[in-house]
């Protein structure tokens, strides 16, 4: 037996056992941490393909043909050669961007050569994918300011002692004119055009740059001048990793396969990206019980992906743990403290994952709200005439937008909550998502009559929650 499948068959008999238990959760998340560093040299080339196709959203051409490939390198006596580039245009990482980075740490432990291409001179043209206008250029500074901070933050995540960096300045800031207009003369404007992005940004009457449609080819040129066996990108990136393949046989070199990683749905589960624009994100530099209070606020069906995403999970294992979900043998909330605990662990280790989860039962167990300490609030008299869904974004900053709002009540996520004066149990009503739309001041009221109701009144979004005064 693999050592992988070692430790999935150790993981799987503690997640047969009871998860609400502090011990239990403490040695599973020793033994699935602990894959962070395993060698994983030992799967078979079909092994190897399966268990990396299993959290890509695409492999190209093929699984099969990724392990024909891993199978004839390990017959030239090395590993693949794989790169994903890396545009420094932010110095704050969250979560989503280690999708990516934790594939690469599985290729390392596979026995792959991993090249970090950072595009020093592609940031200065700035990749358009998902954007409705083109992205400023950075200077050298900026650049250099980013990465160091990129490194940082990624760092619990990825081995950077064992990673060959380049700057694709290398070989882009000496391309003449004559080069590339060769090539251009290889590259059909249509297959440019073909990015969903570009057609909106043209249907729309927005426009395009020439620098925005010479971006592919840039990034392509990156793969020619490395040999690339494997790239990784998310799944936005799918048009430029492809032409990098077709340059790569205009060149007469094997073409490189695509790994496509998915695009990680942010917290407040509206089904928007992870993202800082809209403050749907777990940021890296975050403290171990802001991370772990933020997995906790996600609807429980974001439990799966995240698991997929930043866990050494197996299928398996997560099957296992859905399974006990839907047979009742195991609480969603059980489940999404352990995901809180792998994703603490990950980046403070595993004593502050402990700390972070006692600390979040210690806060979130109380019977009431009154004991959680200091609440936002909004009054009901200065806030009333305004629709619950503005008052959660433009009053108490709950939601990003209004649709937003309207889109967690939807799914049952906005509710009224009373506790009466007497301490009787809580009383919730589910606010629709045509509630969301109407006056704030009408509402409550009229929810309060219907359910025969009164106490102190809190607005629950999700698992965020304010009291509301003045009623």
């Amino acid at each position: 037996m693999t050592r992988l499948g070692e430790s999935v068959q150790r993981a799987s008999d503690l997640l047969a056992q009871d998860l609400s238990s502090d011990e239990t959760v403490e040695r599973l998340l020793d033994e699935t941490g602990s894959r962070r560093s395993l060698d994983l040299s030992d799967l078979s080339a079909q092994e190897q393909a399966a268990l990396l196709a299993a959290r890509a959203v695409e492999v190209l051409p093929g699984a099969d043909r990724l392990a024909e490939r891993i199978e004839k390198r390990r017959s030239e006596g090395r590993g693949l050669s794989i790169k994903l580039g890396i545009d420094p245009t932010a110095a704050d990482v969250h979560l989503g961007h280690a999708v990516p980075v934790l594939v690469l740490s599985r290729f390392q432990r596979m026995g792959h050569d991993v090249t970090l291409l950072i595009g020093d001179f592609t940031a200065k043209i700035g990749d358009p994918s998902g954007r409705t206008a083109e992205r400023p250029p950075l200077t050298d500074e900026d650049i250099a300011a980013n990465l160091s901070g990129y490194r940082d933050q990624v760092r619990p995540f990825f081995d950077f002692d064992r990673v060959d960096f380049r700057q694709n300045s290398e070989w882009l800031a000496p391309y003449t004119l004559p080069e590339l207009l060769g090539l251009l003369a290889q590259v059909p404007v249509s297959q440019l055009l073909q990015r969903e992005d570009f057609r909106s940004r043209l249907a729309a009457g927005s426009g395009l740059t020439m620098s925005e449609l010479l971006y592919p080819i840039a990034q392509a040129l990156d793969s020619v001048a490395l040999e690339c066996d494997v790239e990784l990108g998310g799944a936005d990136q799918l048009l430029n990793l492809q032409m990098g393949r077709r340059l790569m046989e205009l060149r007469g070199q094997a073409p490189q396969l695509v790994l496509t990683m998915p695009l990680i749905e942010g917290t407040d589960g509206t089904g928007a990206k992870m993202s800082k624009s809209k403050g749907n994100y777990v940021g890296l530099n975050a403290s171990a019980d802001e991370i772990f209070g933020k997995i906790m606020s996600v609807p429980d069906r974001l439990m799966e992906p995240y698991l997929k995403a930043w866990t050494e999970w197996t299928d398996p294992e997560i099957a296992l743990v859905l399974a006990r979900i839907e047979e009742r043998s195991l609480h969603p909330m059980d489940l999404k403290k352990i995901l809180a605990g792998e994703v603490v662990a990950a980046i403070h280790g595993a004593e502050a994952a402990a700390k972070a989860r006692a600390g979040f039962v210690a806060q979130f167990s109380r019977k009431s709200f009154a004991d959680v300490g200091s609440l936002p609030s909004v009054d009901a008299g200065e806030h009333g005439t305004q629709g619950v869904a503005a008052v959660l974004t433009t009053v108490l900053g709950f939601t990003p937008s209004a649709s937003a709002a309207r889109r967690l009540a939807k799914q049952n996520g906005l509710r009224l909550v009373v506790e009466p004066a007497s301490g009787g149990e809580q009383v919730s009503v589910v606010l629709g998502e045509q509630d969301a739309l109407r006056p704030l001041g009408e509402v409550v009221p009229e929810k309060l009559a219907e359910a025969g109701a009164s106490g102190t009144v809190y607005l629950k979004a999700g698992r965020k929650i304010a009291q509301v005064t003045g009623v």
